[in-house]
């Protein structure tokens, strides 16, 4: 089973190390032209002609698996400066990381045994500096005044110091409904698992981690729903540009019945390597929210794709991220058994209440 604190507990040991592959990138069948100009981001290519399925559209069905970006950052680490790529010194030291990292995965293999090398994999034959190509600068935009305040109150078992006396106290990752959207299509440690079905009018977008997307292909504009009908994921509906499959993402959970915030947050980080103060999974969604996505193939195993959020409420401006999905219809789906066995909420709650108790000076009540 995997209870998603027992999994951290698992890691929290080794994340220092796993810290050390924070920067590595994508795969080799979808890497994109460097260009000369390190500072730039070529337009995403659209020469390729994609097969067609039996009733017309192109075929994105298959398995994309973004394990292989996992450990590349949101934002632009710092040394990076104002480049989009990496130098040809800088590639050959993410390299050599992937090779420590390909030799901990073998040596567990040889050893018939399954650790670190197993949950983290990277690959560095890519050469992005961050998934964020807008802004430009590889940060993401500032925060509005009132989002700052509600992440400053936000409860979350990634908040050092969170005092938990009740479910309301941890995010919907911790209580293994939903990693949030569009937290839920940029990867993680673990479970990066994407499989594309297509059906006459639809587009599915199965997720190894909580949750699939029912997408009904619908002409541009047409399709939406009363913006009382909220919904973890989102209501997606597509429509083809070209070979383009563009997907606009609206009434996206906003609140929760069980808690007092005026809005929901985001269920895990948009990805480790960026955590700071406050962590990412306490970023709000309000009503304005909004994603446009953009999946181009560039060629037979590879997929350009985009995700532009806005939610003026929260981001003072927009975000693109982009991220390169590979095809490996080898790689194997595990179920992520978050609820069964998922004993850390009590476990924090009872720790929690004890440790008020014997602050105040009297003695520990454990579960009430």
């Amino acid at each position: 089973m995997k209870s998603l604190k027992s999994i951290r507990t698992i890691m929290a040991g080794t994340m220092l190390a796993a810290a050390g592959l924070a920067t590595l990138g994508t795969g080799p069948a979808m890497a994109q032209a460097v260009p000369d100009d390190l500072t730039t981001m070529p337009a995403v290519p659209t020469t390729f002609d994609p097969p067609k399925t039996a009733w017309g559209d192109p075929d994105l069905r298959g398995t994309w698996p973004i394990d292989n970006i996992a450990s590349l950052p949101m934002q632009r680490p710092a040394q990076f400066g104002d480049r989009f790529w990496l130098t040809e010194q800088e590639f050959a030291q993410r390299q050599e990381q992937a090779n420590r990292s390909d030799e901990a995965y073998q040596a567990e293999d040889e050893n018939d045994t399954i650790g670190m090398g197993h949950w983290v994999e990277s690959d560095a034959s890519g050469r992005r500096t961050s998934l964020l190509v807008e802004p430009a600068n590889g940060q993401l935009p500032a925060f509005t005044e009132k989002a700052q305040k509600l992440m400053a109150a936000s409860r979350t078992s990634w908040t050092p110091n969170t005092e938990f006396n009740w479910l309301t106290d941890f995010d919907s990752w911790d209580r293994c409904i939903s990693r949030g959207f569009p937290a839920s299509m940029f990867p993680f440690r673990y479970n990066n698992g994407i499989r594309v079905f297509q059906a006459p009018g639809y587009v599915v977008i199965a997720l190894e981690m909580l949750g699939s997307r029912v997408i009904p292909i619908v002409d541009k504009g047409e399709g939406q729903i009363p913006g009382e009908i909220e919904q973890w994921l989102g209501h997606s509906v597509g429509h083809w540009e070209g070979n383009q499959l563009v997907i606009e993402t609206t009434n996206i959970k906003t609140g929760d019945s069980a808690t007092t915030d005026p809005y929901a947050r985001n269920g895990s980080p948009l990805n480790m390597a960026t955590m700071g103060v406050p962590p990412f999974n306490v970023i709000p969604t309000s009503k304005q929210a909004k994603v446009v996505e953009r999946l181009t193939m560039t060629g037979p195993d590879s997929i350009v794709y985009e995700a532009t959020y806005s939610d003026p409420e929260v981001f003072t401006a927009p975000w693109t991220a982009r991220l390169d999905w590979s095809r490996n219809d080898d790689y194997q789906f595990f179920e992520y058994a978050c609820h069964e066995g998922n004993v850390q909420p009590r476990n924090y709650i009872n720790a929690s209440r004890a440790g008020r108790e014997q602050a105040e000076g009297g003695e520990s009540g454990g579960s009430k």
